[in-house]
């Protein structure tokens, strides 16, 4: 059986998870205490030696990375399919997910500490690119995939609707409002749905981590 290495209030093994339960695919779940270190412990830097989570395992056969993660997935499980039909849609799919993963992701440490640090113009610009560039892909689709999810689907939907937990305002994006809406309403985005005291207590310790943090470029520039 798989194996699944991850931590329940990670982003990035968020969507491996979402996947996972999509496809119905059994696993094996493993937390990795992020909070304790455990990611340094000898046993999961065998596993990844760049001490991160998502890892899977499954008949000694390891794969790190998400998007790595989500192929295997596809290739070892291809029912049900998350995968287009053409090239083009297929290359449209890639396209939305390294745009949600080069361009979106980076925004959130910076939207998390928001309250403490507001977001300057130029962010709020890249923000308002990124998003008007996965409303035009969306248009009036039920989902990136059409009448059914593909894994655009399945990357941007474990990012955007983060982002607006955290406060982005989707007001000016109606189509996306109406995709986030539907993916709220599946089983497996409800599943693994962070709960508000966990939300916020990871919320807090990315925003007490960016603090300290931003106290130790101070001092080297001293």
């Amino acid at each position: 059986m798989l194996t699944f290495y991850y931590h329940p209030l990670s982003p990035i093994a968020r969507l491996v998870w979402l996947a996972l339960l999509e496809k119905d695919i059994p696993f094996t779940p493993v937390i990795i205490d992020l909070s304790s270190r455990e990611q340094f412990q000898p046993n999961f830097v065998a596993l990844n030696p760049f001490h991160h989570v998502p890892v899977i395992l499954e008949n000694g056969f390891r794969v790190i990375e998400s998007l790595a993660i989500l192929d295997y997935l596809e290739g070892q499980y291809p029912h049900p399919s998350l995968l287009p039909a053409s090239n083009q849609e297929n290359t449209t799919m890639r396209m939305i997910q390294m745009v949600t993963v080069n361009e979106l992701v980076p925004k959130l440490p910076k939207l998390i500490n928001a309250e403490h640090v507001p977001l300057t113009r130029d962010i709020k610009e890249q923000l308002n690119t990124t998003l008007t560039f996965l409303s035009d892909c969306l248009g009036e689709r039920c989902y990136f995939g059409g009448d059914g999810l593909n894994l655009a689907d399945i990357v941007a939907g474990a990012t955007v609707p983060l982002f607006c937990r955290l406060g982005l305002e989707l007001t000016s994006y109606p189509s996306l409002t109406q995709w986030c809406d539907r993916l709220a309403a599946r089983q497996a985005w409800q599943d693994t749905r962070p709960s508000e005291p966990d939300f916020d207590a990871w919320k807090h310790r990315i925003q007490r981590w960016m603090r300290i943090a931003a106290k130790r470029q101070t001092r080297r520039r001293q």
